[in-house]
C-alpha cells in the first residue's frame, strides 16, 4: 500500500486490531471476557518467546560441544601412531560425535530461521507494537550524606593505607614540585585526607628511628597535601580536581604565601617531635612495667622496690649474701618493724624461707614482744 507522495505504509498492513473490547452480548460479562482474552494472548506471546530462547540456548550448547569435539579430534589426529588400535577406536568415536553435532547444528539453525520467519509474521497488538527505549528518572535534589562514625573512619583509613602504603611513601620522598604534580596526576586517588594522615605517621616513625632528615622531607610533602585539601575546602570542589592549581600557585607564589607554608611546616615538625618523644616515653614505661611484672615475687611485690625500702644494714646483708648479718640487722629492728620488713622480703622473693624458718622467726619475734612487755 502506498500513496501518490511515495510514502510506503505497507508495514502497517498487518497490525492486529484487538477484539478484546468488542461488544459481545448484553448477557455476557464483557469485562471478564476482555481480561480472559488479553491474558490468553499474553500467555501465547510468552510461550512463543520461551520457544525462541530455548532454540538459542540449544544451538549455543551445540556449538560449544562441537568446538570441544573438533579440538579433541585434532589432538587425536596429531598424536596418531601406526598400530595404536585404542587411539583409532577413540578417533572414530569422536569423529562420529562431531558429525552428529554438525547435523544437530544445521537442524537447530533451520529451526531458528523458521522461528524468525514466524516471528516476522506475528501481528502487532497493543502489547507488542512498541517498547521502552529507556526508563530513567532524575530528581534534582542534594543527596543526604551519612556522617561516618569514628570506627568507620578508622577502618577506612586502615584499608586505604594497607592498599596504597607503597605509593604514599614514594610521594613522601619526592622533592621537586613538578615531580609531585606528575605523580598525583598519575594517581589522583592519593589526593585525600588519608594520605595526609599517613604521611604524618611516617614522619613520627622516622623521628623515633632518629632519622630527622627523612622526617623533614616527608613532613614537607604532608604540608603539600594539607594545603591542597585546604584549597579544595575553600573552593568547595573535589581535591582531586584542584591540586594542579596549588602547584601552579606555589611555583609563582609571593613571599607571604611561602612564609605561611614554611610556618605550617615548622609547626608540623614541632608536633611530630613532641609526638615521637611522647611515644618513646610511653614505650619505655610499658617496658618498665613489663619488667616489673616479671620481677614480682610470690606475694605480688616488686623485689627492687622492697630492697630500696629496707634499712641500710639489711641492704648490706643482702648485698653480701650474709645470712648472719641479715639476722643481726633484723634483730636490731623493733618487733613490728622487723616483722613488716620480713613479710615484704618473703612476699617479693628477696627472702626464701626454709621449711619452718618463717614460723620460728615469727615465734621468736612474739617471744621478744612478750619479754618487752
Amino acid at each position: 500500500m502506498s500513496t501518490g507522495a511515495g510514502i510506503d505504509y505497507s508495514a502497517w498492513d498487518h497490525v492486529y486490531i484487538s477484539d478484546d473490547e468488542d461488544v459481545t452480548s448484553p448477557h455476557v460479562d464483557t469485562q471478564s471476557l476482555f481480561r480472559m482474552r488479553h491474558r490468553a494472548r499474553l500467555e501465547r506471546m510468552v510461550a512463543f518467546q520461551q520457544r525462541g530462547e530455548e532454540l538459542e540456548n540449544n544451538i549455543s550448547e551445540c556449538k560449544r560441544l562441537l568446538e570441544a569435539g573438533q579440538g579433541r579430534l585434532k589432538e587425536l589426529e596429531d598424536g596418531k601412531k601406526e598400530g595404536d588400535e585404542e587411539r583409532e577406536a577413540e578417533l572414530k568415536k569422536v569423529q562420529a560425535e562431531v558429525n552428529k553435532l554438525k547435523k544437530d547444528e544445521k537442524s537447530f539453525q533451520k529451526m531458528i530461521e523458521e522461528y524468525r520467519r514466524e516471528e516476522k509474521k506475528q501481528p502487532w497488538d497493543v502489547d507488542s507494537i512498541s517498547k521502552d527505549g529507556f526508563s530513567k528518572s532524575v530528581l534534582n535534589i542534594k543527596p543526604v550524606t551519612k556522617e561516618e562514625t569514628e570506627k568507620e573512619k578508622v577502618e577506612k583509613h586502615k584499608t586505604f593505607v594497607q592498599k596504597y602504603a607503597k605509593e604514599i611513601k614514594h610521594f613522601g620522598m619526592l622533592r621537586r614540585w613538578d615531580d609531585s604534580q606528575k605523580y598525583l596526576s598519575d594517581g589522583p586517588h592519593l589526593v585525600c585526607e588519608e594520605t595526609a594522615n599517613c604521611l604524618v605517621v611516617i614522619c613520627i616513625d622516622f623521628q623515633i628511628e632518629e632519622k630527622p632528615a627523612l622526617m623533614e622531607q616527608v613532613a614537607h610533602q604532608a604540608i603539600v597535601m594539607q594545603f591542597i585539601l585546604d584549597l579544595a575546602r575553600t573552593l568547595k570542589v573535589d581535591a582531586r580536581g584542584c591540586f594542579r592549581e596549588f602547584f601552579s600557585k606555589i611555583k609563582t607564589a609571593d613571599k607571604p604565601y611561602l612564609d605561611a607554608f614554611d610556618q605550617e611546616l615548622g609547626l608540623l615538625k614541632d608536633r611530630i617531635r613532641r609526638c615521637a618523644r611522647a611515644r618513646v616515653e610511653n614505650t619505655v614505661k610499658e617496658l618498665e612495667e613489663e619488667e616489673r611484672q616479671m620481677r614480682l615475687g610470690p606475694g605480688g611485690l616488686d623485689p627492687l622496690e622492697v630492697y630500696q625500702s629496707l634499712p641500710k644494714e639489711v641492704q648490706k646483708g643482702f648485698d653480701e649474701k650474709n645470712i648472719q648479718l641479715l639476722q643481726e640487722a633484723m634483730g636490731k629492728l623493733g618487733v613490728e618493724e622487723g616483722k613488716y620488713h620480713l613479710r615484704r622480703c618473703i612476699a617479693s622473693g628477696l627472702w626464701v624461707p626454709q621449711s619452718g624458718d618463717s614460723d620460728d622467726e615469727e615465734d621468736g619475734e612474739e617471744e621478744d614482744e612478750e619479754d618487752d612487755s
